[in-house]
């Protein structure tokens, strides 16, 4: 009863609705604002009794001065108490860092916990999924050039140009400062499907050119020269296309240009590659399998 009366004067208690041209406001009950803005205020607020008499509250209780939360918040049925900052100037993994180097040196109170939340949970989500989405994207690939080139050792020389177009990425980050988030993942996973058609646009010529007779050394040497062009259309339309987001500085540029760093940087490198290292453990793997079958 003390409780729902000091609440009805000085949070206020909805006593009516106004409904007006469909909508709806809630009218409340409390005191005046200079009858509440006190501590004898409070202390003297009148407390109804069961026999219809008015108590000021002085006279059933006493004031003490402490510290308590504004309001409880629950997850999952445990208290939990809310310590919320912004990131200005730099990136959410390095600010994390630092804080939770700063927990490491604070004493933790036993039966309590800390848990990140916000951004840095969805951004944890995020990446487990296009984790995810990668492996999954680079078994598929290789499942359907398998079923492509009708063997498991193309695609294998094929696959050689992936992790040289995540070296290229990786370099790209360390020179320009650029830092690992949902965008540059993106580009990660774009960038994957572009160098792997390069590497068969080449391989699949030379598998032409061997069927039709030609030897494994000439073979590797006409196909790299027959198709230098196309690969390097694929790359440069891609890598020019990128360049204007990657050199963006307007509104938005921030979200984007990892993006196109990630996607210029990969391709730079794994053109390289293609052009000089898919022919080289081709000619290696195709020798050993031509000696085995002798």
């Amino acid at each position: 009863m003390v409780a729902d009366s000091l609440r009805t004067y000085f949070y206020g208690d909805k006593a009516t609705g106004y409904r007006d041209a469909g909508d709806e406001y809630d009218i409340f009950f409390r005191l005046r604002e200079k009858d509440r803005s006190r501590m004898e205020d409070l202390m003297n607020s009148p407390i109804p009794t069961l026999s219809n008499h008015l108590l000021k509250l002085r006279n059933i209780a006493t004031l003490h001065e402490v510290y308590g939360p504004i309001e409880i918040e629950r997850r999952d049925r445990q208290r939990m108490v809310k310590v919320e900052a912004d990131t200005f100037g730099r990136a959410l993994g390095d600010v994390v860092e630092d804080i939770k180097r700063g927990i490491s040196q604070i004493s933790i109170p036993p039966g309590m916990e800390i848990k990140f939340g916000g951004e840095v949970e969805e951004q944890e989500k995020a990446f487990r999924d296009l984790i995810l989405l990668l492996i999954l994207g680079i078994i598929l690939v290789y499942m359907v050039m398998a079923s492509q080139f009708n063997s498991l050792l193309h695609p294998f020389v094929i696959m050689f140009s992936v992790p040289f177009a995540f070296t290229g990425v990786l370099w790209t980050f360390f020179l320009t400062g650029t830092t690992l988030n949902l965008f540059s993942f993106l580009g990660l996973i774009m960038l994957m499907g572009i160098v792997v058609k390069n590497a068969i646009v080449l391989v699949d010529y030379t598998n032409l050119l061997r069927s039709r007779g030609l030897s494994l050394f000439d073979s590797i040497v006409k196909a790299g020269s027959n198709r230098l062009r196309p690969v390097l259309m694929t790359s440069l339309t891609t890598f020019f296309g990128m360049l204007p987001m990657s050199l963006s500085r307007g509104e938005g540029s921030e979200m984007w240009k990892p993006l196109g760093l990630s996607m210029m940087g990969g391709l730079f490198v794994s053109t390289l590659v293609t052009l000089v290292l898919i022919p080289v453990v081709y000619s290696i793997f195709e020798a050993r399998s031509d000696r085995n079958e002798i």
